[in-house]
């Protein structure tokens, strides 16, 4: 399967969601950046809330996209402890590490949403959404935090993810969707005819104009 752009993906991926259409119970947790276009049209053909989650991953120093943990929006660390001892990471490290994500994590939902705040997730149905799914690791930390929060169902929703991970984490969420698995994946891009990089100043447009119409 091959999608045109973002907007496209997020309409087919929207279809497949129907039944939450007008359900006031239901939030839309977008993965910025390129996610926050498919959630918006979800939220748009469902007439729900959208929301941001900003999660980052905790790279081994000396190669950052080695992910040891991630930080949660609420700044609290998810560590791999076994690959912490494995590579022999430093406490000081990873203190350090956790500050800056924290910070960094704070500048980009005040760049979003003008402040740094998170929704209460108690009781509520909650889909995230991406744009599709590479290693999977900002995936499964936003599932990880979501759950802490004591949503009522957790729906994981992408127009595409490799076939392994997509077998993996249907058993983390209650629901998943996802429009097209397949082994031969080696860029979420590669499915998409036009897949340009999104600014801070579009994600901040696109949550404005969905949450200013009557839901």
């Amino acid at each position: 399967m091959h999608f045109k752009n973002r907007h496209e993906a997020g309409i087919k991926l929207a279809e497949q969601l129907i039944k939450y259409k007008k359900n006031k119970g239901v939030l839309v947790l977008a993965i910025p950046r390129g996610g926050v276009e498919i959630g918006y049209e979800v939220c748009k053909f469902l007439n729900v809330k959208l929301d941001v989650i900003v999660t980052k991953k905790i790279g081994l120093p000396g190669d950052e996209e080695f992910a040891i943990g991630s930080i949660g929006p609420d700044k609290r660390a998810m560590l791999n402890e076994s690959t912490l001892k494995v590579y022999n990471v430093s406490q000081e490290c990873i203190a350090q590490s956790k500050k800056e994500i924290g910070k960094e994590i704070e500048r980009r939902y005040k760049a979003y949403k003008g402040k740094y705040e998170l929704q209460s997730l108690k009781g509520k149905v909650v889909i995230i959404t991406d744009d599709g799914i590479a290693t999977g690791f900002t995936t499964r930390a936003a599932i990880s935090y979501v759950k802490n929060q004591n949503p009522k169902k957790i729906i994981l929703a992408v127009p595409v993810a490799p076939a392994d991970f997509s077998n993996e984490i249907k058993k983390e969420v209650d629901e998943f969707v996802c429009l097209h698995s397949t082994n031969s994946f080696y860029s979420i891009s590669q499915f998409y005819d036009e897949f340009p990089q999104m600014t801070d100043e579009e994600v901040r447009k696109f949550l404005t104009q969905i949450n200013s119409q009557d839901k």
